[in-house]
């Protein structure tokens, strides 16, 4: 409203409602029927990561009527926001319970930031969900604020979606990022779960590589992001956490995932974890769609109450 405005101030507003404009603007990149509903991808220029990004929704029946609760979904290294929406199969039970899942890239693209494209486990496709604190990175490699802050904002503006009603879950770094964003914000999300979490990164090789590249050599800078750490000092609402564990998986014999230490450390705190060892079962999107409709029903029983 520029009402009351000498012409200056009226021209710095209306340049800035434009700015705010273009942020939050999307772009449809595909959209196809499913179960009853629509999997969509949409890119936007994000304010938080410099970058464009681009995220897959998929939107049930009922969104056609009325407003529903949201899960968000973290995928893990190297993916994109094609492995879930494509490898999944969670379509069918979110059209069944009504729910809006929300599935975001993994890092920023195409930053061109030296070093960016060196490994698989660092840089591009492993962001980490955190908010680097290092050059070169810190500027564009703040997915805990995107995921946390910018694109629910970008969701709730744009989608019939229900912004009392949220939920996360994930797979792998993705499990550590769902673990770390119910943690850090005590009732925003209804319920959590992940597949294979990455369950203490501050004692596994893969968390002390990102860890020491995006947050510096300080271990205790460290331990905002770390689930086992934060479940120790969680003071919050009742948080009910379902995670599946594949027994076969090479990550967990190669010492890259730790649940036993934060079952130890919600133990401790009396959160209420269902841990659940599947036999035969790997590190793969295999996994995750034997039992997806578990997590989401597990989500449902909360984002539907």
């Amino acid at each position: 409203m520029t009402i009351g405005l000498d012409k200056a101030a009226k021209d710095t507003c209306i340049l800035q409602i434009k700015a705010a404009s273009k942020t939050m603007a999307l772009t449809q990149v595909s959209s196809n029927k499913c179960c009853g509903g629509f999997q969509k991808v949409f890119e936007h220029d994000s304010s938080e990561l410099k970058c464009r990004m681009k995220f897959g929704i998929y939107l049930p029946p009922k969104a056609e009527s009325s407003k529903c609760p949201v899960l968000y979904w973290l995928s893990g290294l190297t993916c994109t926001e094609q492995n879930f929406i494509t490898k999944a199969g969670c379509q069918q039970a979110a059209s069944e319970h009504g729910l809006i899942i929300v599935a975001p890239d993994t890092s920023p693209r195409g930053c061109n930031i030296e070093g960016e494209d060196e490994s698989w486990d660092f840089g591009t496709g492993a962001g980490f969900y955190v908010n680097a604190t290092n050059e070169p990175w810190k500027t564009n490699y703040r997915m805990y604020a995107y995921v946390t802050e910018e694109l629910p904002r970008l969701i709730n503006s744009h989608f019939p979606a229900d912004p009392e009603k949220m939920s996360i879950s994930g797979h792998s770094m993705g499990g550590h990022g769902a673990l770390i964003c119910a943690l850090k914000n005590p009732g925003k999300y209804k319920s959590v779960s992940a597949f294979a979490p990455i369950c203490n990164p501050m004692e596994c090789p893969w968390g002390q590589k990102a860890f020491g590249g995006y947050l510096g050599s300080d271990k205790t800078a460290w331990e905002a992001y770390d689930a086992t750490v934060l479940a120790g000092s969680y003071s919050g609402p009742q948080l009910d956490i379902l995670i599946d564990q594949g027994r076969d998986d090479q990550f967990l014999s190669a010492r890259q995932l730790l649940p036993d230490t934060l079952i130890a450390a919600c133990t401790d705190k009396k959160i209420p974890v269902v841990f659940r060892l599947q036999q035969g079962y790997d590190h793969s999107y295999f996994f995750i769609f034997s039992f997806i409709n578990d997590h989401i029903k597990h989500h449902s029983k909360y984002l539907n109450a």
